[in-house]
Protein backbone atom coordinates (compact mmCIF):
# COMPACT_ATOMS: atom_id res chain seq x y z
CA UNK A 1 0.00 0.00 0.00
CA UNK A 2 2.74 2.44 1.00
CA UNK A 3 4.70 1.57 -2.14
CA UNK A 4 1.64 2.24 -4.31
CA UNK A 5 1.14 5.64 -2.65
CA UNK A 6 4.80 6.54 -3.18
CA UNK A 7 4.63 5.47 -6.83
CA UNK A 8 1.50 7.57 -7.30
CA UNK A 9 3.20 10.62 -5.78
CA UNK A 10 6.27 10.10 -7.96
CA UNK A 11 4.11 9.72 -11.09
CA UNK A 12 2.24 12.93 -10.29
CA UNK A 13 5.56 14.73 -9.87
CA UNK A 14 6.82 13.42 -13.20
CA UNK A 15 3.56 14.34 -14.94
CA UNK A 16 3.72 17.88 -13.55
CA UNK A 17 7.27 18.29 -14.90
CA UNK A 18 6.35 16.84 -18.29
CA UNK A 19 3.28 19.07 -18.56
CA UNK A 20 5.48 22.12 -17.84
CA UNK A 21 7.91 20.92 -20.52
CA UNK A 22 5.05 20.56 -22.99
CA UNK A 23 3.79 24.08 -22.23
CA UNK A 24 7.30 25.50 -22.71
CA UNK A 25 7.81 23.72 -26.04
CA UNK A 26 4.38 24.83 -27.30
CA UNK A 27 5.15 28.41 -26.31
CA UNK A 28 8.43 28.10 -28.19
CA UNK A 29 6.61 26.77 -31.25
CA UNK A 30 4.17 29.70 -31.29
CA UNK A 31 6.95 32.21 -30.64
CA UNK A 32 9.17 31.00 -33.49
CA UNK A 33 6.21 30.67 -35.86
CA UNK A 34 4.95 34.19 -35.15
CA UNK A 35 8.41 35.72 -35.49
CA UNK A 36 8.85 33.90 -38.80
CA UNK A 37 5.53 35.24 -40.10
CA UNK A 38 6.62 38.80 -39.26
CA UNK A 39 10.21 38.61 -40.42
CA UNK A 40 11.02 40.42 -43.66
CA UNK A 41 14.28 38.49 -44.05
CA UNK A 42 13.22 35.35 -46.00
CA UNK A 43 16.17 33.13 -45.06
CA UNK A 44 15.90 34.00 -41.38
CA UNK A 45 12.15 33.34 -41.55
CA UNK A 46 12.85 29.88 -42.98
CA UNK A 47 15.25 29.15 -40.13
CA UNK A 48 12.71 30.29 -37.55
CA UNK A 49 10.11 27.97 -39.10
CA UNK A 50 12.58 25.10 -38.86
CA UNK A 51 13.03 25.90 -35.15
CA UNK A 52 9.26 26.08 -34.71
CA UNK A 53 8.93 22.63 -36.26
CA UNK A 54 11.51 21.23 -33.86
CA UNK A 55 9.65 22.72 -30.86
CA UNK A 56 6.44 21.12 -32.14
CA UNK A 57 8.22 17.76 -32.37
CA UNK A 58 9.46 18.10 -28.79
CA UNK A 59 5.96 18.95 -27.60
CA UNK A 60 4.63 15.84 -29.33
CA UNK A 61 7.22 13.71 -27.51
CA UNK A 62 6.23 15.14 -24.13
CA UNK A 63 2.55 14.72 -24.90
CA UNK A 64 3.09 11.10 -25.86
CA UNK A 65 4.93 10.38 -22.62
CA UNK A 66 2.22 12.12 -20.56
CA UNK A 67 -0.44 9.91 -22.12
CA UNK A 68 1.71 6.80 -21.62
CA UNK A 69 1.88 7.58 -17.90
CA UNK A 70 -1.89 7.92 -17.72
CA UNK A 71 -1.97 11.71 -17.55
CA UNK A 72 -4.65 13.90 -19.19
CA UNK A 73 -4.10 15.34 -22.63
CA UNK A 74 -2.39 18.71 -22.12
CA UNK A 75 -4.02 21.97 -23.24
CA UNK A 76 -1.98 25.01 -24.20
CA UNK A 77 -2.53 27.93 -21.82
CA UNK A 78 -0.21 30.48 -23.41
CA UNK A 79 -0.62 33.28 -25.92
CA UNK A 80 -1.35 32.36 -29.53
CA UNK A 81 1.78 34.26 -30.53
CA UNK A 82 3.92 32.85 -27.74
CA UNK A 83 6.43 35.34 -26.39
CA UNK A 84 6.63 37.08 -29.77
CA UNK A 85 3.69 39.28 -28.74
CA UNK A 86 5.24 40.33 -25.45
CA UNK A 87 5.93 44.04 -25.05
CA UNK A 88 9.63 43.32 -24.54
CA UNK A 89 10.00 41.46 -27.84
CA UNK A 90 7.91 43.99 -29.77
CA UNK A 91 9.85 46.90 -28.31
CA UNK A 92 13.28 45.40 -28.82
CA UNK A 93 12.77 44.25 -32.41
CA UNK A 94 13.88 41.04 -34.12
CA UNK A 95 17.50 40.99 -32.94
CA UNK A 96 16.56 41.54 -29.30
CA UNK A 97 13.85 38.88 -29.57
CA UNK A 98 16.42 36.44 -30.96
CA UNK A 99 18.84 37.29 -28.16
CA UNK A 100 16.14 36.65 -25.58
CA UNK A 101 15.32 33.33 -27.25
CA UNK A 102 19.01 32.40 -27.21
CA UNK A 103 19.04 32.99 -23.46
CA UNK A 104 15.80 31.01 -23.06
CA UNK A 105 17.33 28.06 -24.93
CA UNK A 106 20.24 28.10 -22.46
CA UNK A 107 17.77 28.03 -19.58
CA UNK A 108 15.87 25.15 -21.17
CA UNK A 109 19.09 23.17 -21.51
CA UNK A 110 19.92 23.80 -17.85
CA UNK A 111 16.40 22.87 -16.74
CA UNK A 112 16.38 19.67 -18.78
CA UNK A 113 19.81 18.79 -17.44
CA UNK A 114 18.45 19.16 -13.92
CA UNK A 115 15.50 16.91 -14.79
CA UNK A 116 17.90 14.20 -15.96
CA UNK A 117 18.98 13.85 -12.33
CA UNK A 118 15.61 14.34 -10.67
CA UNK A 119 12.82 12.72 -12.72
CA UNK A 120 13.82 9.09 -12.30
CA UNK A 121 11.62 8.00 -15.22
CA UNK A 122 13.42 6.04 -17.93
CA UNK A 123 11.00 6.98 -20.72
CA UNK A 124 11.26 10.67 -19.90
CA UNK A 125 15.05 10.50 -19.61
CA UNK A 126 15.29 9.04 -23.10
CA UNK A 127 13.27 12.00 -24.43
CA UNK A 128 15.41 14.42 -22.42
CA UNK A 129 18.61 13.09 -24.01
CA UNK A 130 17.16 13.75 -27.48
CA UNK A 131 15.66 17.14 -26.64
CA UNK A 132 18.80 18.46 -24.94
CA UNK A 133 20.86 17.81 -28.06
CA UNK A 134 18.25 19.60 -30.17
CA UNK A 135 18.16 22.56 -27.78
CA UNK A 136 21.95 22.86 -28.05
CA UNK A 137 21.57 23.02 -31.84
CA UNK A 138 18.86 25.66 -31.43
CA UNK A 139 21.16 27.75 -29.23
CA UNK A 140 23.86 27.51 -31.90
CA UNK A 141 21.42 28.39 -34.70
CA UNK A 142 20.13 31.45 -32.86
CA UNK A 143 23.69 32.61 -32.26
CA UNK A 144 24.39 32.20 -35.98
CA UNK A 145 21.29 34.20 -36.86
CA UNK A 146 22.40 37.01 -34.57
CA UNK A 147 25.79 37.05 -36.30
CA UNK A 148 24.07 37.06 -39.68
CA UNK A 149 25.43 33.81 -41.15
CA UNK A 150 23.17 30.86 -40.56
CA UNK A 151 24.60 27.42 -41.11
CA UNK A 152 22.21 24.49 -41.02
CA UNK A 153 23.16 21.77 -38.52
CA UNK A 154 23.51 18.18 -39.62
CA UNK A 155 20.16 16.60 -40.31
CA UNK A 156 18.25 19.87 -40.67
CA UNK A 157 16.16 20.24 -43.83
CA UNK A 158 17.65 22.39 -46.57
CA UNK A 159 16.22 25.84 -47.01
CA UNK A 160 13.73 25.69 -49.88
CA UNK A 161 14.95 28.31 -52.38
CA UNK A 162 11.57 28.66 -54.08
CA UNK A 163 9.82 29.23 -50.75
CA UNK A 164 12.49 31.78 -49.82
CA UNK A 165 12.07 33.50 -53.18
CA UNK A 166 8.29 33.67 -52.85
CA UNK A 167 8.60 35.04 -49.36
CA UNK A 168 11.22 37.57 -50.39
CA UNK A 169 9.04 38.95 -53.19
CA UNK A 170 5.94 38.99 -50.99
CA UNK A 171 7.59 40.76 -48.08
CA UNK A 172 10.00 43.08 -49.89
CA UNK A 173 7.29 45.71 -50.26
CA UNK A 174 6.21 45.34 -46.66
CA UNK A 175 9.47 46.14 -44.86
CA UNK A 176 8.76 48.57 -42.07
CA UNK A 177 9.98 49.64 -38.69
CA UNK A 178 9.18 47.26 -35.85
CA UNK A 179 5.72 48.06 -34.41
CA UNK A 180 7.10 48.72 -30.93
CA UNK A 181 10.34 50.43 -31.95
CA UNK A 182 9.05 53.83 -30.78
CA UNK A 183 8.90 52.49 -27.22
CA UNK A 184 12.69 52.44 -26.96
CA UNK A 185 12.91 56.04 -28.20
CA UNK A 186 10.25 57.11 -25.71
CA UNK A 187 11.99 55.38 -22.80
CA UNK A 188 15.28 57.10 -23.55
CA UNK A 189 13.49 60.43 -23.97
CA UNK A 190 11.84 60.12 -20.55
CA UNK A 191 15.19 59.04 -19.10
CA UNK A 192 17.01 62.08 -20.50
CA UNK A 193 14.35 64.53 -19.37
CA UNK A 194 14.07 63.02 -15.91
CA UNK A 195 17.83 62.89 -15.32
CA UNK A 196 18.55 66.41 -16.58
CA UNK A 197 15.75 68.21 -14.75
CA UNK A 198 16.17 66.19 -11.55
CA UNK A 199 19.73 67.49 -11.45
CA UNK A 200 18.58 71.08 -12.04
CA UNK A 201 15.81 70.84 -9.43
CA UNK A 202 18.19 69.32 -6.87
CA UNK A 203 20.81 72.00 -7.45
CA UNK A 204 18.38 74.93 -7.32
CA UNK A 205 16.65 73.42 -4.27
CA UNK A 206 19.99 73.25 -2.47
CA UNK A 207 20.82 76.84 -3.39
CA UNK A 208 17.40 78.28 -2.46
CA UNK A 209 16.28 75.95 0.39
CA UNK A 210 13.48 74.68 -1.81
CA UNK A 211 12.01 78.03 -2.82
CA UNK A 212 9.27 76.83 -5.19
CA UNK A 213 9.33 80.01 -7.28
CA UNK A 214 12.95 79.59 -8.31
CA UNK A 215 12.75 75.82 -8.59
CA UNK A 216 9.70 76.02 -10.87
CA UNK A 217 11.32 78.75 -12.97
CA UNK A 218 14.51 76.71 -13.44
CA UNK A 219 12.68 73.41 -13.83
CA UNK A 220 10.15 74.60 -16.39
CA UNK A 221 12.81 76.46 -18.37
CA UNK A 222 14.98 73.36 -18.36
CA UNK A 223 12.03 71.17 -19.36
CA UNK A 224 11.20 73.36 -22.36
CA UNK A 225 14.84 73.58 -23.43
CA UNK A 226 15.39 69.81 -23.05
CA UNK A 227 12.22 68.92 -24.94
CA UNK A 228 13.03 71.27 -27.82
CA UNK A 229 16.63 70.06 -27.93
CA UNK A 230 15.62 66.40 -27.94
CA UNK A 231 12.90 66.95 -30.54
CA UNK A 232 15.12 68.90 -32.92
CA UNK A 233 17.97 66.42 -32.44
CA UNK A 234 15.70 63.45 -33.18
CA UNK A 235 14.30 65.21 -36.26
CA UNK A 236 17.73 66.01 -37.67
CA UNK A 237 19.04 62.52 -36.93
CA UNK A 238 16.10 60.81 -38.66
CA UNK A 239 16.26 63.22 -41.60
CA UNK A 240 20.00 62.70 -42.01
CA UNK A 241 19.56 58.92 -41.83
CA UNK A 242 16.96 59.07 -44.59
CA UNK A 243 19.10 61.36 -46.76
CA UNK A 244 22.11 59.08 -46.38
CA UNK A 245 19.98 56.05 -47.25
CA UNK A 246 18.61 57.68 -50.40
CA UNK A 247 22.12 58.68 -51.47
CA UNK A 248 23.31 55.11 -50.99
CA UNK A 249 20.33 53.84 -52.95
CA UNK A 250 21.30 56.06 -55.87
CA UNK A 251 24.85 54.69 -55.75
CA UNK A 252 23.47 51.13 -55.76
CA UNK A 253 21.16 51.97 -58.66
CA UNK A 254 24.10 53.30 -60.68
CA UNK A 255 26.26 50.29 -59.78
CA UNK A 256 23.55 47.89 -60.98
CA UNK A 257 23.13 49.85 -64.21
CA UNK A 258 26.88 49.95 -64.87
CA UNK A 259 27.67 46.34 -63.93
CA UNK A 260 24.59 44.13 -63.60
CA UNK A 261 26.43 40.76 -63.52
CA UNK A 262 28.63 41.90 -60.63
CA UNK A 263 25.57 43.08 -58.69
CA UNK A 264 23.84 39.73 -59.22
CA UNK A 265 26.96 37.87 -58.08
CA UNK A 266 27.18 40.04 -54.96
CA UNK A 267 23.54 39.41 -54.02
CA UNK A 268 24.03 35.70 -54.61
CA UNK A 269 27.00 35.72 -52.24
CA UNK A 270 24.90 37.40 -49.55
CA UNK A 271 22.35 34.58 -49.78
CA UNK A 272 25.07 31.94 -49.80
CA UNK A 273 26.50 33.36 -46.57
CA UNK A 274 23.04 32.97 -45.06
CA UNK A 275 23.06 29.27 -45.85
CA UNK A 276 21.70 28.83 -49.38
CA UNK A 277 23.66 26.57 -51.77
CA UNK A 278 25.29 28.47 -54.64
CA UNK A 279 22.94 27.10 -57.30
CA UNK A 280 19.84 27.97 -55.27
CA UNK A 281 21.15 31.44 -54.50
CA UNK A 282 21.90 32.09 -58.19
CA UNK A 283 18.43 30.82 -59.08
CA UNK A 284 16.83 33.27 -56.64
CA UNK A 285 18.90 36.21 -57.83
CA UNK A 286 18.10 35.53 -61.48
CA UNK A 287 14.39 35.69 -60.69
CA UNK A 288 14.76 38.88 -58.67
CA UNK A 289 16.89 40.53 -61.37
CA UNK A 290 13.97 40.34 -63.82
CA UNK A 291 12.58 43.40 -62.01
CA UNK A 292 15.24 46.14 -61.71
CA UNK A 293 13.47 47.82 -58.76
CA UNK A 294 13.19 44.53 -56.85
CA UNK A 295 16.87 43.91 -57.56
CA UNK A 296 17.74 47.34 -56.24
CA UNK A 297 15.67 46.88 -53.09
CA UNK A 298 17.01 43.37 -52.44
CA UNK A 299 20.66 44.34 -52.88
CA UNK A 300 20.27 47.57 -50.89
CA UNK A 301 18.54 45.69 -48.09
CA UNK A 302 21.46 43.26 -47.81
CA UNK A 303 24.19 45.90 -48.13
CA UNK A 304 22.61 48.58 -45.94
CA UNK A 305 20.76 46.29 -43.53
CA UNK A 306 17.48 48.19 -43.82
CA UNK A 307 14.81 49.45 -46.22
CA UNK A 308 13.29 52.87 -46.79
CA UNK A 309 10.08 51.81 -45.02
CA UNK A 310 12.08 50.85 -41.94
CA UNK A 311 13.59 54.32 -41.54
CA UNK A 312 12.26 56.60 -38.85
CA UNK A 313 9.84 59.33 -39.85
CA UNK A 314 11.52 62.65 -38.91
CA UNK A 315 8.31 64.25 -37.64
CA UNK A 316 7.33 61.17 -35.63
CA UNK A 317 10.82 60.99 -34.12
CA UNK A 318 10.76 64.70 -33.27
CA UNK A 319 7.32 64.52 -31.67
CA UNK A 320 8.09 61.34 -29.74
CA UNK A 321 11.44 62.68 -28.53
CA UNK A 322 10.09 66.06 -27.46
CA UNK A 323 6.97 64.74 -25.71
CA UNK A 324 8.71 61.89 -23.88
CA UNK A 325 11.48 64.25 -22.71
CA UNK A 326 8.87 66.75 -21.51
CA UNK A 327 7.06 64.00 -19.59
CA UNK A 328 10.26 62.89 -17.88
CA UNK A 329 11.30 66.46 -17.15
CA UNK A 330 7.95 67.34 -15.56
CA UNK A 331 8.14 64.63 -12.89
CA UNK A 332 10.75 66.26 -10.56
CA UNK A 333 8.98 69.63 -10.52
CA UNK A 334 5.44 68.41 -9.80
CA UNK A 335 5.72 68.70 -5.97
CA UNK A 336 6.77 72.36 -6.24
CA UNK A 337 3.39 73.29 -7.72
CA UNK A 338 1.78 72.38 -4.39
CA UNK A 339 4.56 72.54 -1.79
CA UNK A 340 7.61 74.53 -0.85
CA UNK A 341 10.69 74.27 1.33
CA UNK A 342 12.25 71.08 2.63
CA UNK A 343 8.99 69.11 2.33
CA UNK A 344 8.85 69.89 -1.40
CA UNK A 345 12.48 68.85 -1.82
CA UNK A 346 11.86 65.53 -0.04
CA UNK A 347 8.70 64.87 -2.07
CA UNK A 348 10.54 65.69 -5.31
CA UNK A 349 13.37 63.33 -4.36
CA UNK A 350 10.98 60.48 -3.58
CA UNK A 351 8.88 60.86 -6.73
CA UNK A 352 11.99 61.32 -8.89
CA UNK A 353 13.76 58.24 -7.51
CA UNK A 354 10.58 56.20 -7.97
CA UNK A 355 10.44 57.43 -11.56
CA UNK A 356 14.12 56.53 -12.03
CA UNK A 357 13.33 52.98 -10.91
CA UNK A 358 10.30 52.80 -13.24
CA UNK A 359 12.31 54.05 -16.23
CA UNK A 360 15.15 51.64 -15.44
CA UNK A 361 12.70 48.75 -15.19
CA UNK A 362 11.10 49.82 -18.48
CA UNK A 363 14.53 49.72 -20.14
CA UNK A 364 14.49 45.95 -19.66
CA UNK A 365 11.96 45.94 -22.52
CA UNK A 366 14.76 46.81 -24.95
CA UNK A 367 17.61 45.01 -23.18
CA UNK A 368 18.07 41.51 -21.80
CA UNK A 369 18.78 42.64 -18.22
CA UNK A 370 16.31 41.90 -15.43
CA UNK A 371 13.86 44.72 -14.67
CA UNK A 372 14.88 44.71 -11.01
CA UNK A 373 18.60 45.12 -11.70
CA UNK A 374 18.02 47.79 -14.34
CA UNK A 375 15.60 49.71 -12.12
CA UNK A 376 17.91 49.55 -9.09
CA UNK A 377 20.86 50.76 -11.15
CA UNK A 378 18.88 53.75 -12.43
CA UNK A 379 17.71 54.58 -8.92
CA UNK A 380 21.27 54.54 -7.56
CA UNK A 381 22.46 56.78 -10.39
CA UNK A 382 19.58 59.18 -9.77
CA UNK A 383 20.31 59.24 -6.03
CA UNK A 384 23.99 60.05 -6.58
CA UNK A 385 23.07 62.73 -9.11
CA UNK A 386 20.56 64.30 -6.71
CA UNK A 387 22.91 64.28 -3.73
CA UNK A 388 25.82 65.76 -5.70
CA UNK A 389 23.80 68.52 -7.37
CA UNK A 390 21.97 69.34 -4.12
CA UNK A 391 25.31 69.64 -2.33
CA UNK A 392 26.72 71.84 -5.07
CA UNK A 393 23.58 74.00 -4.86
CA UNK A 394 24.04 74.45 -1.12
CA UNK A 395 27.66 75.52 -1.60
CA UNK A 396 26.72 77.96 -4.34
CA UNK A 397 23.86 79.32 -2.27
CA UNK A 398 26.10 79.94 0.74
CA UNK A 399 28.68 81.55 -1.49
CA UNK A 400 26.14 84.10 -2.57
CA UNK A 401 26.35 83.18 -6.24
Amino acid sequence: MAIAILNNIRTKKVLAALEANWQAEMEGFHTYQTLADRDTDPVRAQVLRHLAGAEWEHAALWKGRILELGGPEPAYRGNSGGEANSLANRAGGVRMALRRLEIDESRHIANYGKQLKELGDDGSIAILDHVIEDEKDHHHELGSLLRGHYQAPAGAPKVDPQAVLDELLAKRAQGRKQPGAWIGDAIYGVNDGLGAIFGIVSGVSGATAGDSKYVLLAGLSGMIASALSMGSGAYLAAKSEREIYLAEMEREREAIRMNGPEARELLSLYYQVKGLPEADADHMVNHIANDPEQMLRALSSERLGTSEEALSNPMVSATSGALSTAVGATIPIIPFFFMHGVSAVIAAAIISLAAHFAVGAAKSLITVRSWWASGTEMTMIGAVEGVVTYGIGILLGRGGI
